[in-house]
């Protein structure tokens, strides 16, 4: 049986990715596709709506137990894996020291331990040609104090985003490391991450359905790193050419003056 396997599938750009491949690859490649999240109510909704068969698994990934329940089920089936997403994660806010300790080291556990997890069980499974697509962030470009454990947790995605590609060219397997910047979405009505967002995010807000469409062709065409917006690439761009204490510095400076 040939499957895609998304994690973080309950809501998100997780959920909206489940709908998307639906709708491209359903009776064209991808017979089923395995949806990964908490929330079990969450994804008998997107059952309704998805437009290919979802295999259900209400898993909290940072409990190892449940990769234990994942590891079993590829075993047991066998799957060849055309596609798999790692759209798991979640952020907060607030400087290291005033955060919430499992709150802070829950970040890393979920959005890199997990990711890492998920992918080394399922690479096995994979087929050659097959693609990987990480969620990531352009929070991973540049450390970010206020946001310094998530912006960290995204750096890493990126990093083993583009290493994992160039071990797995021998295979054709394409890994595409997703980094969009603010976009609509659950994120940021979570606990760690209420309360009023900067004017410059809000002005750059992504709608999850284009993030998505791009990340999902970005992949197809082979490219390591999808960006969506010309406001996020300029971005990356900064952070490359310019050092990241000059630009950490005139953040500190423009936060003074506001």
């Amino acid at each position: 049986m040939s499957i895609a396997i998304v994690t973080g599938a309950s809501s998100g750009m997780g959920w909206e990715t489940v709908i998307q491949l639906g709708d491209r690859f359903g009776g064209n490649g991808i017979e089923e596709i395995w949806v990964i999240a908490r929330r079990l109510d969450r994804l008998q909704r997107l059952r309704r709506q998805a437009a290919v068969p979802l295999r259900l698994f209400a898993l909290d990934l940072t409990r190892e137990d449940s990769l234990d329940v994942l590891n079993r089920e590829l075993t047991k089936r066998a799957p060849k894996v055309k596609i798999l997403v790692n759209a798991a994660g979640y952020g907060r806010r607030g400087r290291v020291e005033d955060g919430d300790l499992s709150g802070e080291t829950g970040m890393i556990r979920l959005n890199c331990q997990a990711l890492c997890g998920v992918t080394q069980l399922v690479l096995p499974y994979m087929a050659d040609h097959g693609r990987i697509l990480l969620f990531g962030s352009a929070a991973g470009f540049l450390p970010q104090p206020g946001f310094a454990v998530y912006a960290a947790t995204k750096a890493f995605v990126v990093s083993f985003g583009r290493a994992l590609n160039a071990e797995l060219k021998h295979r054709d397997i394409v890994v595409t490391s997703v980094c969009p910047g603010p976009v609509r979405t659950e994120f940021f009505e979570t606990k760690g991450m209420k309360g009023e967002l900067p004017f410059y995010k809000k002005l750059v807000m992504a709608n999850p359905r284009r993030v998505v469409k791009k990340a999902l062709r970005d992949s197809m065409m082979g490219k390591s790193v999808s960006i969506y917006g010309w406001m996020m690439k300029g971005f990356m761009g900064v952070c490359k050419v310019v050092p990241h204490e000059v630009l950490l510095r005139l953040g500190d400076c423009k936060k003074r003056e506001l």
